[in-house]
Order: structure tokens, then C-alpha cells, then sequence
């Protein structure tokens, strides 16, 4: 029988992070790709590692055993604790304010404490028991499921991992006291950039032997350079026209797409006579406002869907010239990613994550710029946007940076012996 490996998202509920998108659990289970939890599901297979991904939902009827369609992976949905919808709807969500109440500090507390109400920590051991578990990755420690994942490897006798996707702050006053604890009884944690390895072991005083860096990986034999026809086709896209592409979830702030915006105004009136184009690619909470600012410049096409098809997603990648990665805050993206497996130049913030995947710069395939600096990234954008021999020369070191550094079987073969315990 084949090892296997518990995946575990973040979060309370996962309706919080998937409505925005349009996302029912069915859809979940038979489209939805593209998330670290799916990279690293296919990485592990890759090593001979099956994975069983257990998600909380308030839409579970009490449970339900599925199988996610596009990665094989095994698919648990698990209903919150019978506290945690009461809890919710009765904890305090303003600030407290001069109040000082009982009433309004019960609230304020119980606001506090239903994070922790979320996860079922009893039906959890029963899912790592009954798929014969053989390690549990928790995604972000920083966070009051991580918490409830070691007490619940604790009763099920699994040991707990836990990785860094971004979550590097605490919304529950319980996480001060209780994070210390729970992580000395974690095994390791997995983390893929520098700077939060360095704040970790600087907060907590974790030895490096209980920290250990791996990088989130892609399919580079889908994330491929040859789709440039399709996908150009596809956008209606002549072929003379340099293209920059963005994808991801539309929060015009956390993603910097206002930056980005305001960058290629200055982008294309320095080149009237040039036929750029810039092209957005999915959904989010800020989509409506993305539109309107898009639609009063000149050469920004915004398509706003969640491309589920990773294929059809890296046909509209590969469609272009320059990838552009303005964000604000990251974790560990995986969007670069993708496109410079796509064969792109990456223009792209030092936010978390970018200077550990361009580690060398131009010679990993592309320029990183300071966050907020929208002069600076416009500089770095119009560059490439001038220089087709220096676009075609960094897009292929991109490749070859995706190819040796986050392939498949080159992650999945680190995630296994950090999992499993096996020797280098």
C-alpha cells in the first residue's frame, strides 16, 4: 500500500475562501486546480505519495467522501464543530470600543474563540484512521487550524507538518499562548522563502532542524511555451502585438493591480504608437472595480473568469510576452510560476516569495522591483516591452529556472523524505 499523506487547507470554513470565486463543492471536486494543495497532491504522487485532502464546510450534511477529479487526490469534507455556527452568530464582529459591558466582552471573547470551534478534532482523527494517514500537512501554522491539527494528530497518533502559504499573523488572542505549544509537537514545518524561515526561527526559537525549505512546485509538462498559437487564438490576439498577462485572484490592493494599472497608463503613453496589450485573468472581490479602471485605459483586456482548466490557463499565459506580478503580499506565489514554465519574463515586487524563485535575478528570467514603487515597475515593464532579444533570452532562463528548481518529481521527491521521515 502506498503512503499517504493528509492535506489540510487554512481557514474556518472553506465557503470563506471559494464563494468569492464561484466555487461550489462539487465544483471543488471536479474542476477547481491550481492551489498549493493540488501542486503539491500531484508532487507527491509523483513520489509514490497518495494524498487525502480534508476540508471543512458548514455545506458537508455531516461529511462526504469524494474523489478531486483532476488530481486522483482522496477528498474529505468534514462539517465544523456543533459550537462553531452558534458561535458565529452570536460573537461581537465590531470593535469593542469604550464598552466594557458583560455582555459585549462575552461576545468580544467568544469571537476569539471560534476559530478554534471550526475544526472537528474527533471527526478529523477518524478521517486520519480511516485513510490510514501517515502524516498530516496543515497549511500555515500561523493559524487556530494548525492548532486543532496536532491535537488531533496527538489522538490519532499522526504526526502533524505544517507549511507557509502566507499566513504570517494571528487573528485570535488564544494563538499567542497556544502557538508556542503546539508547535514544539510538530514535526516540521515546511517553508519555501528565507524571510519567514529567518521570523519563524527568530519568534519561536525553533532550531533549523525543525525548519526545512521547499519550494511550491508546477506541471511543467502543462505550464508549456508551445500554447503561444492557441492562446492567442483564443484572445483574439494579433500576432505583432506585445502582450503583458497577469493572473490570479482580483484584490486590487493585496495584488497591487491598482499599481499596476496606474503603471501601464504611463506604459502606454510613452508608446502611442505601439499595439500593447494587457491582459487580467480572473475573478475576485475587487473584479467590478478592476473593470472600471481597466475600461479607461487604452490596450487592458480583463477576463474575468476562474479558469479551472489548467490547460486552457496555460494557453492564455503562454499567449504572452511579459508576465507582470505587482503584488503587495504574498506567502509563496505560485502564479510566476506558471508563467515562466510558460517560457515568460517575469516582471514582478519583492513581496514574500519573489526573491527566493528569481533568487539570481535576470539570470533566473526575471527583474524584481520594490513593492509600492509603481515607477520602478513601470521601468522594468517598459524595458522588456522594448527589447524583444532580452524578452526571448530571459524567457528561456525562466524556463529552465522552473524546469531544475519547482518541477513535479523534484519536489515531490524532498516532500517525501520530509514527510516520511527517509534519508537524503
Amino acid at each position: 500500500m502506498s503512503p499517504r499523506v493528509a492535506i489540510v487547507p487554512w481557514g474556518d470554513v472553506f465557503e470563506d475562501w471559494l464563494d468569492p470565486l464561484g466555487v461550489t463543492p462539487e465544483r471543488f471536486r471536479d474542476e477547481l486546480t491550481g492551489s498549493w494543495m493540488f501542486g503539491y497532491a500531484d508532487a507527491l504522487r509523483s513520489a509514490g505519495v497518495e494524498s487525502t485532502i480534508v476540508c471543512v464546510t458548514s455545506r458537508a450534511n455531516g461529511g462526504a467522501a469524494w474523489t478531486h477529479r483532476p488530481t486522483g487526490a482522496s477528498l474529505r469534507l468534514l462539517s465544523p464543530a456543533a459550537a462553531y455556527g452558534p458561535a458565529c452568530r452570536w460573537m461581537l464582529r465590531e470593535q469593542v470600543g469604550d464598552r466594557r459591558d458583560p455582555g459585549t466582552l462575552t461576545r468580544a471573547a467568544v469571537r476569539h474563540l471560534a476559530p478554534y470551534l471550526a475544526t472537528p478534532v474527533l471527526r478529523l482523527a477518524r478521517v486520519l484512521r480511516e485513510e490510514r494517514c501517515d502524516a498530516v500537512l496543515c497549511q500555515e501554522y500561523e493559524t487556530p487550524r494548525f492548532d486543532a491539527c496536532v491535537l488531533a494528530g496527538l489522538v490519532a497518533r499522526t504526526p502533524v507538518f505544517a507549511c507557509f502559504q502566507g499566513g504570517d499573523y494571528q487573528d485570535s488572542r488564544l494563538e499567542r499562548p497556544l502557538r508556542p505549544l503546539t508547535l514544539r509537537r510538530a514535526e516540521r514545518l515546511i517553508v519555501a522563502t528565507g524571510t519567514e524561515i529567518a521570523r519563524v526561527r527568530a519568534r519561536y526559537r525553533l532550531p533549523p532542524s525543525r525548519i526545512v525549505q521547499v519550494f511550491n512546485p508546477v506541471d511543467t509538462s502543462i505550464w508549456r511555451p508551445e500554447r503561444r498559437a492557441a492562446g492567442r487564438a483564443r484572445l483574439g490576439l494579433p500576432d505583432n502585438a506585445v502582450v503583458v498577462v497577469w493572473h490570479g485572484q482580483m484584490q486590487l490592493r493585496r495584488k497591487g493591480l491598482d499599481l499596476l494599472l496606474e503603471a501601464w497608463d504611463g506604459i502606454q503613453r510613452a508608446r502611442p504608437e505601439r499595439d500593447l496589450r494587457l491582459v487580467l485573468v480572473g475573478r475576485g472581490a475587487d473584479a467590478a472595480e478592476v473593470r472600471a479602471r481597466a475600461a479607461r485605459l487604452a490596450g487592458v483586456e480583463v477576463l474575468e473568469e476562474w479558469l479551472h482548466d489548467r490547460v486552457q490557463l496555460a494557453e492564455l499565459l503562454a499567449a504572452g510576452d511579459v508576465y507582470v506580478f505587482p503584488s503587495r503580499h504574498e506567502g509563496f506565489p505560485v502564479a510566476p510560476i506558471e508563467a515562466m514554465s510558460c517560457g515568460l519574463p517575469v516582471v514582478a515586487t519583492d513581496v514574500h516569495g519573489v526573491p527566493d524563485i528569481l533568487a539570481a535575478g535576470a539570470e533566473h528570467g526575471g527583474l524584481v522591483v520594490p513593492r509600492d514603487d509603481g515607477a520602478a515597475l513601470a521601468e522594468a515593464l517598459g524595458a522588456l516591452l522594448d527589447d524583444p532579444a532580452r524578452r526571448a533570452e530571459l524567457g528561456r532562463r525562466a524556463r529552465s529556472r522552473a524546469e531544475s528548481a519547482f518541477a513535479l518529481d523534484a519536489v515531490g521527491a524532498q516532500l517525501r523524505r520530509v514527510l516520511l521521515g527517509e534519508p537524503a
